[in-house]
């Protein structure tokens, strides 16, 4: 079967190569050369014998070593399509079709030419390989950047998927007017992220402007105040699918930046979202609803009821006499009566009373 093979390839190679001796023939210096030794019958066959040899040697030589190069190359792709996704699929078979395309437009004058038929095959077979060759090699090589950049470019995100959802539903849903203090605190970015507050999400320029000022502040905690709240702002606006309003309304008639932001939630039937204790009665009285955060906070705080008892460590005085002062883990100050001589010692001791409000809880506690 081998032999066999190696006959086919020598007969083709032969058969190229005489048609080839036979144009080679057809240049005149060629054929006088060859008369000189020659009769004119004799002369042609030798020269289209002599080139057929010589090409049949060639395709002996270079062709299994091409086709086991090729063989090998067909290996590989073929293993490789078991690990690319459909779509990268899709995208070798569309830059296949290109490069068909490209070969059948380059090769269209090229058969126009005058020249012989086989080399215009063979040239037709080269551009044809070369770039079916290159165009596989390239989305074999690129397909996952090339899917990466139609995903972004064509298919939406999930959380641009939500923010359009959100963006529907926004009729039906309470615009939330956020405070400077609310964004300087910082764990409104964890609620909005959680989801417990929906949106649409109002920030006034007026409480940009603020955060600003702050951090432009020569006092050093002020101005990382500041800035953490501009950090905040950034991310609720690039990180969240929830939907963004920044209000330019400036009311020239109020002075102050809270009253200006109760106004605008009034204005907007929205509610304003703060942890400020003197903002939140304000609005209260002014008939705007609030979302105090410290009464979120304080509502998943550790539960302590009178009589229990607790394990403290007394770090520093109170502001009454002989009081001293402790802290829960999860920072719910504990009043320690007649704490100051304890200071820097753990201590059990049991609940006395609780004491809510919005700017907090404390708890006050007695010594066992």
């Amino acid at each position: 079967m081998k032999t066999f093979f190696y006959y086919m390839i020598f007969f083709c190679g032969f058969v190229l190569g005489f048609n080839f001796g036979a144009d080679l023939y057809g240049i005149q210096s060629v054929a006088d050369f060859m008369t000189r030794y020659f009769s004119e019958q004799v002369a042609s066959l030798v020269v289209c014998g002599i080139c057929g040899i010589i090409l049949g040697i060639i395709f002996i030589i270079l062709i299994p070593r091409i086709a086991k190069m090729f063989n090998e190359s067909l290996r590989k792709w073929i293993a490789s399509l078991k690990n690319i996704s459909m779509v990268q699929l899709i995208i070798t078979l569309l830059f296949l079709i290109i490069a068909l395309v490209i070969a059948s437009l380059i090769c269209s004058p090229i058969y126009k030419i005058s020249m012989s038929n086989w080399i215009k095959i063979i040239v037709a077979i080269v551009i044809y390989t070369a770039l079916v060759y290159g165009s596989v090699l390239l989305a074999m090589n690129r397909g996952s950047e090339i899917e990466t950049f139609l995903k972004a470019t064509f298919v939406k995100t999930e959380r641009e998927e939500v923010r359009a959802k959100n963006q529907k539903k926004k009729s039906a849903v309470v615009p939330k007017i956020l405070d400077t203090s609310v964004i300087i605190d910082g764990k409104i970015y964890d609620i909005l992220e959680t989801g417990f507050i929906d949106g649409p999400i109002v920030i006034s320029t007026l409480v940009v402007e603020e955060l600003q000022y702050i951090a432009d502040s020569a006092d050093a905690i002020k101005r990382n105040r500041g800035r953490r709240g501009l950090d905040i702002l950034n991310k609720i606006q690039k990180d969240l699918p929830l939907e963004v309003i920044v209000s330019d309304k400036n009311y020239t008639d109020i002075p102050d930046v809270d009253n200006k932001i109760i106004r605008l939630a009034k204005d907007m039937k929205g509610k304003v979202v703060t942890n400020d204790y003197n903002l939140n009665k304000v609005a209260e009285i002014m008939g705007v609803s609030v979302l105090n955060i410290n009464d979120l906070a304080n509502t998943v705080k550790t539960v302590v009821l009178p009589g229990e008892e607790l394990k403290l460590h007394v770090l520093r005085e109170g502001k009454e006499e002989k009081q001293g002062i402790a802290y829960l883990d999860d920072g719910t100050m504990i009043v320690v009566e007649g704490g100051r001589n304890l200071i820097g010692k753990d201590i059990v001791a049991t609940v006395t009373s609780v004491l809510q409000t919005s700017a907090g809880r404390m708890v006050f506690v007695k010594p066992n």
